[in-house]
């Protein structure tokens, strides 16, 4: 592994023992069957949510500890567990670790402030992923968020993505993957995920690596190539700060929730492109509201695009549908007001344009809201600014 790698997580320990978090603490669990696990325990000193990782087949719990010391420094308390057969835990390896990681989760569970309904689970490797997954799936209700690295799930872990459709998930792989089909398992797992705020990080290269053997525990049978799970830290050293970035929203800032990506919501933003689409979209989103009242289908700004070239196009009627459509998702958007101001005023509905250019422009001026989802910035919000200001002048 790239000693940069180890070297950036001793400077990290330093500056979070600076900041007052606590020292990682090893611990001892006792399984159902009186096998002897090892874990340790990043706490973040504060009351917060948990997160529980999981190593892969060929690695321990330690591959983990970068993004458990940087989870704890952003106020997330973290167990790394090593799974039956691994590392410094009793046992043989068995692909049913159900009872050794609810003794993992109960002990994150139990600890001082940390907030028993709000955890976060990530696995890496097939061994990783498919337990994540199943405990995801055992305890929907807590999980509020997943992050899976090259590996795969089952039948039953697959329907659970399926029907999961409020749980966000963070997916990662490499097409050099030393143990192909990784990743095809990686992208039937997000394709069969129906979050519209799952999102995908794909390492690509000019062809995927040849087969040579299943992902085990003798890495003798295949050589790494730094592609595989927690592996990949070393080459692609933004990819800790990705995970640790997705849990930080998906646990803290909007606990269950994370953006819309476009990539996931690939299906509806078709409907949208074509003509009357706005009005079929608009039942999901409500639906999808009465069991999420903070549910979204879609981001803001690739409907505003669709919208915009309706507009170029001369087609007002469903340029002003997708833009209506687009304000009742993102209602405190300065920028969708200003958009649904435009066509009105193109489609010569004056007295529509005033009134939305006015929204827009005290949105813009109360500071209550972001002036879009997708932007807050002085430069942005003067574009919008400037953009209503002329529709006013011209709708008076």
């Amino acid at each position: 592994m790239d000693k940069r790698w180890f070297l950036g997580l001793g400077v990290l320990m330093l500056v979070a023992r600076a900041y007052g978090v606590p020292a990682p603490r090893e611990i001892g669990l006792k399984a159902s069957d009186g096998t002897q696990l090892k874990a340790t325990y990043f706490s973040s000193g504060q009351p917060g949510p948990g997160v529980l990782l999981l190593h892969q087949n060929n690695r321990t719990r330690k591959s983990w500890d970068g993004v458990a010391e940087q989870l704890a420094a952003a106020g997330i308390n973290t167990v790394t567990l090593d799974m039956r057969g691994h590392g410094e835990s009793g046992g043989t390896p068995s692909g049913n670790l159900t009872d050794d990681i609810d003794r993992a989760l109960q002990y994150l569970v139990s600890q001082p402030g940390v907030k028993r309904d709000v955890i976060g689970v990530a696995g890496a490797g097939g061994l990783g992923v498919l337990n994540a997954v199943e405990a995801a799936r055992r305890r929907f209700t807590d999980v509020k968020s997943l992050v899976l690295l090259s590996g795969e799930a089952l039948r039953d872990g697959l329907q659970f993505l399926q029907q999961a459709s409020d749980l966000p998930e963070l997916f990662a792989f490499s097409d050099d993957d030393e143990y192909p089909p990784t990743q095809d398992a990686m992208k039937l797992l997000y394709l069969t995920a129906s979050s519209p705020s799952k999102k995908l990080v794909h390492y690509s290269a000019a062809e995927d690596a040849p087969w040579i053997w299943y992902e085990t525990s003798d890495i003798s049978k295949v050589p790494a190539t730094g592609s595989h799970g927690t592996d990949l830290f070393a080459a692609h050293t933004e990819l800790p700060g990705i995970i640790v970035h997705w849990f930080v929203t998906t646990l803290i800032k909007t606990s269950g929730h994370s953006p819309a990506d476009a990539l996931a919501c690939a299906p509806i933003l078709s409907l949208l492109q074509t003509s009357g689409g706005a009005a079929h979209a608009m039942p999901q989103l409500l639906q999808a509201r009465l069991k999420d009242p903070q549910a979204q289908l879609w981001p803001e700004v690739a409907v505003d695009i669709i919208g915009e070239d309706f507009q170029r196009a001369g087609d007002l009627k469903d340029a002003i549908e997708i833009f209506k459509l687009n304000l009742v998702a993102y209602p405190d958007s300065a920028d969708a007001n200003s958009n649904l101001a435009d066509a009105y005023l193109a489609d010569g509905q004056k007295n529509l344009a005033q009134h939305y250019a006015e929204k827009a422009l005290a949105l813009l001026d109360s500071h209550a809201a972001p002036a879009s989802s997708w932007s807050d910035t002085e430069q942005r919000r003067g574009e919008i600014r400037r953009d209503v200001e002329r529709a006013l002048a011209k709708s008076q």
